[in-house]
């Protein structure tokens, strides 16, 4: 196990090389890909997250942290499909029409991988119609909708109107955030969920599909 411990503080301290050669070592060890995705891998963004949210950590650790997290990710991922192991669930995420940010969304995505969730980013400045036609055709288990401008935000709201409309809203749960958006916004528009950061994203997330 003391293989997994190295292997979490290694992407804890973002050293990519590093993460990449202990994944490989504990293949090598004969551990299940589950196990050093789970022991390994996640446990070490959970602590990421943890950092981040109590602001032990900033937006360049995190960065780091995740491209770590990627370089044990491209070693482990086509082992994890061959033995059958699906992703938590898959998330599609966005931010809406007429909004070009997206940093924080981008830090969501990054911080739902490192918990073993499926990400499908749809960009930026996504219209409803994007939203609706990715429900459609990914079988995706949560929208996130990300604002940084209060000007944009009133497109959240728009955006679950259409998907009432187009029969779609009840496949997904709905979590939005962005620097704008508050946790009654999103009470008010019929979302599902309002999370402040991109840790508290992924406790959201956890929470909405346990």
């Amino acid at each position: 196990m003391s293989n997994l411990k190295s292997l979490s503080e290694s992407l804890i301290n973002g050293k990519a090389d590093e993460v990449r050669r202990l994944t490989q070592e504990a293949i090598e060890a004969r551990m299940s890909p589950q196990q050093i995705l789970n022991d390994g891998l996640v446990l070490g963004m959970a602590e990421v997250g943890r950092r981040f949210k109590n602001n032990e950590f900033y937006v360049p650790e995190v960065l780091i942290a995740a491209r770590a997290m990627k370089a044990g990710m491209e070693i482990l991922k086509p082992l994890l499909s061959d033995a059958g192991v699906k992703p938590a669930a898959k998330i599609l995420l966005g931010t809406v029409k007429g909004d070009l940010h997206d940093i924080g969304k981008n830090l969501v995505g990054m911080m739902l991988e490192g918990g073993g969730f499926e990400v499908v980013d749809l960009g930026v400045d996504v219209s409803p119609e994007k939203y609706i036609d990715a429900v459609r055709n990914n079988e995706v288990q949560v929208l996130g909708m990300s604002a940084l401008l209060t000007t944009t935000m009133v497109n959240m709201k728009e955006t679950i109107s259409a998907l009432k409309n187009a029969n779609v809203r009840d496949q997904v749960k709905v979590i939005i955030g962005g620097a704008p958006v508050t946790d009654q916004y999103a009470t008010e528009i019929g979302a599902d969920g309002y999370a402040a950061d991109a840790a508290s994203a992924v406790d959201l997330v956890k929470q909405l599909i346990g």
